[in-house]
């Protein structure tokens, strides 16, 4: 990434008040596991989910959108404090139009991370858009930003992470946990 596209990246990060996370295959490692009986697991990463913890204290709010419906998913959302999920969503503009519009946010406000081809026309709508490492090529291209890391490995945490320097909020956060 070129030095333009880092100080755009910023002045994009900076205005970010919402982070809204596709869940298979971005905040887990996109495998679903159905045993025996029918029951549902997904793998999620601690690390996402502190740095998800992390984001809301600093006042970035998060939402979950995922096309999916899986009771994990809202056990997961529920452990992390996450109060607004929606799940079984096909059309994930009209979706985000009604979260923006009810929370008064503008679509440069919003950060969204999505990983397949399902998830490109919200990218291009928001003002900071990111895909993980093994999100589809197609998506790959469509975002600001690609993580190093892959869905459920750590590229969400990578996300909060920018968010939180670009805002200027990773001195406090480095602070609090005697980071040097």
């Amino acid at each position: 990434m070129g030095r333009p596209m880092e100080t755009d990246m910023i002045e994009r990060l900076k205005g970010v008040r919402l982070l809204i996370l596709d869940v298979d295959g971005v905040l887990t490692d996109g495998r679903i596991i159905v045993d025996d009986n029918g029951c549902e697991t997904k793998h999620f990463n601690v690390r996402d989910g502190h740095g998800l913890k992390v984001l809301m204290r600093y006042d970035v709010d998060v939402v979950l959108l995922t096309g999916r419906t899986s009771s994990v998913v809202a056990h997961r959302a529920d452990d992390l404090g996450i109060q607004e999920v929606h799940q079984g969503i096909w059309n994930k503009v009209e979706a985000f139009e009604g979260i923006i519009a009810r929370r008064g946010l503008l679509p440069n406000q919003v950060a969204y991370v999505g990983d397949d081809i399902v998830d490109i026309p919200l990218l291009k709508r928001v003002g900071f858009s990111a895909s993980v490492a093994d999100g589809c090529e197609e998506a790959r291209r469509s975002v600001h930003y690609v993580a190093e890391n892959r869905g459920g490995r750590g590229a969400v945490r990578e996300i909060c992470e920018l968010i939180l320097k670009a805002q200027g909020k990773w001195p406090d956060v480095a602070a609090r946990y005697e980071i040097a």
